[in-house]
């Protein structure tokens, strides 16, 4: 049996979960999640818990177990609190900022990337350096942060280019200079 998928899932205040014919909706104060799960589990609603089961015990069935129960986790948590993701931008010169439903970043490069938001994920910029990402699904804000840092990706020599709030960039040591 698998560890994570044996685990229910518990249901917060507000938020409402809905099963019918393989379609599992949840609803809550940030939005509506909706996922289509394979017939080799099954989703049920107990009072404030969702239980994710399998039909039989197939290799397909254990492998979606898991996988299951921790995306249905992570809608009931996206529509409640939701998810963000911060990236920091390192550089002279390298700056962002929102222009309506653009995001607009000098990245050292002669133009300036001009990047449209999708549709469910909100950017802020705290400073020109500092660009939170959040939304209510975890799979749109990580696409999307990724996205951005791909325009730039972080050197190792100087520590330039977008990163992720919490990573760390190993520098390696230039020239030497000795003859």
């Amino acid at each position: 049996m698998s560890r994570i998928g044996k685990v229910p899932v518990s249901v917060p205040g507000g938020v409402h979960v809905r099963v019918s014919s393989g379609v599992v909706e949840v609803e809550g104060p940030k939005g509506v999640l909706s996922c289509a799960f394979l017939p080799v589990v099954t989703v049920r609603v107990e009072q404030e818990y969702v239980i994710v089961a399998r039909c039989d015990d197939s290799k397909r069935a254990r492998a979606c177990h898991g996988l299951y129960r921790k995306l249905l986790s992570n809608m009931v948590v996206g529509v409640s609190e939701g998810f963000s993701k911060t990236l920091v931008i390192t550089g002279i010169g390298y700056r962002a900022e929102v222009q309506g439903r653009v995001l607009v970043m000098a990245l050292g490069y002669s133009n300036d990337f001009t990047v449209l938001i999708p549709s469910g994920i909100e950017v802020r910029v705290e400073s020109s350096t500092r660009v939170i990402v959040s939304g209510v699904s975890k799979e749109r804000v990580g696409e999307f942060a990724a996205q951005l840092r791909r325009l730039r990706l972080p050197e190792a020599y100087k520590g330039k280019g977008i990163r992720y709030d919490y990573e760390t960039i190993v520098r390696k040591v230039g020239k030497s200079g000795v003859k």
